[in-house]
């Protein structure tokens, strides 16, 4: 898989080796941060954090569009954290990001890299709230992983 590093403000950019080639990454790093960063297409009964588009347009729901091609029918990729955007810090959105990380990362055990994904969140200073992703490898080793989240906003 290509490895997704950070650029120097601390955005995901696809990752170099010293010689310039694009490198590889043999971990879920890049998976549980495509899973977990990138926009899924909101599901029809989810209210939308954004105000409504003027005149005839539709709802901006989001949503990769390769989601269109899909080789499974109603494959997605993405979370829907970006659902939470305007949430207040409270229990209930807490709850939410969890059920929401777990949802994107639910293909990883689908597809035989992980056996078991299980996702914990505390909030963080200044209504952040920090994803700790603990998975289980089919070996049965363990790979845990952080992700801090506010709306469009992330650290890793």
């Amino acid at each position: 898989m290509i490895k997704i590093g950070f650029d120097e403000n601390g955005l995901p950019d696809v990752a170099l080796t010293s010689g310039g080639a694009i490198a590889q990454d043999d971990t879920l790093t890049t998976a549980i941060i495509v899973s977990l960063l990138t926009d899924r297409r909101a599901n029809a009964d989810d209210a939308l954090p954004t105000a409504p588009r003027p005149g005839p347009l539709p709802p901006d729901r989001r949503g990769w569009c390769g989601d269109a091609l899909a080789e499974i029918e109603g494959d997605r990729i993405g979370s829907r954290l970006w659902l939470l955007a305007r949430a207040k810090p409270v229990e209930e959105t807490r709850l939410l990001a969890i059920d929401y990380a777990q949802e994107a990362m639910a293909w990883m055990i689908e597809d035989g890299l992980a056996t078991q994904i299980d996702v914990s969140a505390i909030w963080a200073a200044r209504g952040y709230l920090l994803l700790t992703v603990e998975t289980t490898l089919p070996d049965g080793s363990a790979y845990s992983m952080q992700v801090s989240v506010k709306g469009a906003s992330y650290v890793i």
